[in-house]
């Protein structure tokens, strides 16, 4: 088993096949999501923005998952951690100068929009696809990829489904009203399989189902199965199928028309890929203060003032990667190899190792 899910997951990340479950939210004539109001947009329009309310507040409400290891998963003692969780704590530290004035909110797949669009929390940073609809008529804003996901599908190792003709009559658990849904609903169509879809609103119940045997198969995006999985009560028993059936990418989130958040969470989002690339990390930022590359003092606000650009300080970065590092660094310890997943960056690396990560320049 540990031999083939090296192999495959090796092959599955280097392909870049990953992609996201997400909930496609239904939206009102406004084009907002359900059960949310005008709010941000009438701050936005009047002048005001999410950023100095947080500033004034003193902490980064962030509305992640909570139950996905590696992402964002909150231990029996309260603490978060996670690539999600490690992105809001970026995002404080540069706008508080604290990576731990953040207030996490749980949210599932079918409360995310809405508690984004109410003002209940200020971002979004859980896995949540970015789409043609929801970047528009759902008016959403969506900040750099943070990884790139494909959705796949579980099923017991023993059961001998490898293709997804082999799904025909059996049934299939999915969390209702995302995107994982209707691509679970394409790809059978598509293949001209008829199986038992059964939904769940929130994602514990749909695991569960299936870990009680009342589903052959579990469809979700394949970071989040890959996660799951190491949560069953026999994960060996268990394997992810060699098909993808979506590719999505998962990135923070912000509500639309508030182009001086946007651009806080965009930049400092791009920061954390820039710093890799550049190879500043959380143990020699402090020497790169003094480097004359022109590049990185200008990226640390030894000289220039981008930071004042977006209403930071100049050193904003310098506070972001002393406090949760560079993107590299972030994989590495929630997912990579100082993980327990030890997956692959494949597509989730750098473009100068053939991965789909960039930065535009800082100047």
């Amino acid at each position: 088993m540990r031999k083939w899910s090296s192999v495959f997951l090796t092959t599955l990340f280097a392909a870049g096949l990953m992609t996201a479950c997400a909930s496609a939210p239904e939206t009102d004539t406004a084009g907002g999501a359900e059960g949310g109001d005008d709010t941000e947009e009438t701050t936005a329009a009047s002048g005001d923005s999410r950023l100095d309310t947080i500033k004034e507040r003193g902490t980064l409400i962030c509305g992640v998952d909570g139950g996905i290891p590696g992402f964002s998963f909150v231990d029996e003692s309260g603490e978060y951690s996670g690539i999600d969780v490690d992105i809001c704590k970026a995002v404080a530290a540069a706008v508080l100068g604290d990576p731990e004035a953040v207030e996490y909110r749980n949210l599932d797949s079918t409360e995310r929009f809405t508690a984004l669009a109410g003002g209940e929390v200020d971002m979004l940073s859980r896995n949540t696809t970015w789409t043609i609809s929801r970047d528009t008529s759902v008016g959403l804003e969506f900040a750099p990829t943070t990884f790139y996901d494909g959705q796949g599908m579980m099923v017991r190792a023993d059961a001998g489904i490898e293709t997804i003709e082999d799904l025909a009559g059996k049934a299939i658990c999915v969390e209702a009203g995302t995107t994982t849904e209707l691509n679970l609903t394409d790809n059978l169509r598509k293949a001209e399989v008829e199986a038992e879809t059964v939904t769940f609103q929130q994602a514990d119940p749909a695991y569960a189902a299936y870990a009680e045997g009342r589903c052959e198969g579990m469809t979700s995006d394949k970071s989040q199965l890959i996660a799951r999985r190491s949560t069953l009560p026999n994960p060996d028993e268990h394997v992810l199928m060699d098909i993808t059936m979506s590719k999505e990418p998962l990135g923070p989130v912000t509500i639309n028309n508030d182009s001086a958040w946007f651009d806080v969470v965009k930049w400092v989002t791009y920061g954390l890929i820039e710093a890799e690339e550049l190879e500043i990390n959380q143990g020699n930022v402090q020497e790169q203060l003094e480097s004359e590359d022109p590049n990185i003092r200008r990226f640390l606000g030894v000289e220039g003032d981008l930071g004042e650009g977006i209403n930071l300080n100049n050193d904003f970065m310098v506070v972001v990667i002393e406090s949760v590092g560079n993107y590299g660094e972030i994989y590495e310890r929630n997912l990579g190899a100082d993980s327990e997943f030890n997956l692959p960056r494949g597509q989730n690396d750098l473009w100068t190792r053939g991965g789909l990560l960039y930065a535009p320049p800082f100047r």
